[in-house]
């Protein structure tokens, strides 16, 4: 592959990051295209560098040991630790659903899709909306290479929210206008959302997100970690997985650098852990910035941190600083996901999809 492809793959950047890359690795067109689409918030913006706003599109319509147990006493004792356990999950699942914030069925939307990069932070705040507010949704995992799912559109970045028919297009535009919908359009939700949220909505794609990648690909470890939860979690043919695996992990360890450098970061560490304190601050004690429940800021902030929570910098973060309480109340209240399962929807290069 000629140079240009690649500094036609990373022109987002303003860098010519095809040169700080071994030729070997400068040479795949796999990678070159899960590179380009791995982490919207630093290699393609893959939302918000769009024009902001919804585009309609008409044909977006297309759809214990055995003896122990053998004791009488012991069984009993059983039936009835087993019987506190059961009344303790169902209080438990109980509280977790209580915290949803549901839509009145009047303004419901009847049938949503989400076309997404399961990794990507962008798509995380969509969902966090949804799962939140028990949505029920979709999703349609895009592939990367050929990106074949979203063809039929003309906006070719994720997420891409199609409700009802109409598509909506960038995370933050998408939020805003589902939160609108459902609290009907004579609601102007949106302008009545008070300047500290908006101010930290902003916060969260102009700074937060421009932080994950120089952290998740710091060292080469721990970019291998991140490509093999994103070959494994998104929409790969397995050649695709195989060669992205260890091919993309060299290459975002070189590209990690570079982010590092142009976002002016010294060191990314300290940068992730003050960044979530200054977050734990705003909420000046708090259970969530919007109170008692979580508003979009909150939503915003949870969404993007959800990817890593497994990854080795989001396990030190919540160890180093203080927003382990906050986060862990964001996952109780926005309880389990409300993604419908019945109908596959995934998809692979050599697998047609089923909508």
């Amino acid at each position: 592959m000629r140079k240009a492809a690649w500094q036609g793959c990373f022109k987002a950047l303003d860098v010519p990051l095809w040169q700080q890359l071994p030729k070997s690795v400068s040479n795949s067109d796999v990678i070159r295209s899960i590179v380009s689409a791995q982490d919207g918030a630093e290699l393609s913006r893959s939302d918000d560098s769009g024009k902001r706003g919804r585009e309609r599109n008409d044909s977006s319509k297309r759809r214990s040991s055995s003896s122990l147990w053998q004791h009488p006493k012991n069984r009993s004792m059983t039936f009835v630790a087993a019987g506190a356990f059961s009344l303790s999950f169902a209080a438990s699942m109980m509280s977790v659903a209580s915290a949803k914030e549901r839509v009145d069925d009047k303004y419901a939307p009847r049938e949503v899709v989400l076309y997404q990069y399961d990794a990507c932070p962008f798509c995380n705040k969509v969902k966090a909306f949804l799962d939140y507010h028990d949505i029920p949704y979709k999703v349609v995992e895009v592939n990367p290479v050929g990106k074949k799912e979203i063809k039929w559109s003309d906006y070719k970045k994720v997420p891409v929210l199609v409700v009802d028919g109409e598509q909506l297009n960038d995370s933050t535009e998408i939020i805003s206008t589902l939160q609108q919908r459902i609290h009907g359009d004579s609601t102007d939700a949106t302008s009545s959302a008070s300047d500290e949220e908006e101010k930290w909505r902003r916060w969260v794609d102009n700074h937060l997100v421009h932080l994950l990648s120089p952290n998740i690909y710091r060292t080469p470890k721990e970019a291998l970690e991140a490509f093999d939860y994103l070959t494994t979690s998104g929409n790969f043919s397995t050649m695709e997985r195989v060669t992205g695996k260890y091919i993309g992990a060299t290459a975002m360890f070189f590209i990690g650098k570079r982010l590092k450098k142009r976002h002016n970061i010294t060191d990314e560490r300290a940068s992730l852990y003050q960044a979530a304190e200054e977050w734990v601050k705003a909420l000046d004690n708090r259970t969530f910035m919007g109170g008692s429940k979580p508003n979009l800021a909150d939503l915003a902030v949870f969404g993007v941190l959800r990817p890593i929570q497994h990854l080795q910098t989001g396990k030190d973060m919540t160890a180093s600083t203080h927003i382990g309480k906050w986060y862990s109340n964001m996952e109780e209240a926005v309880g389990p996901s409300s993604r419908l399962q019945d109908k596959p929807l995934r998809t692979t290069l050599d697998k047609p999809m089923n909508v």
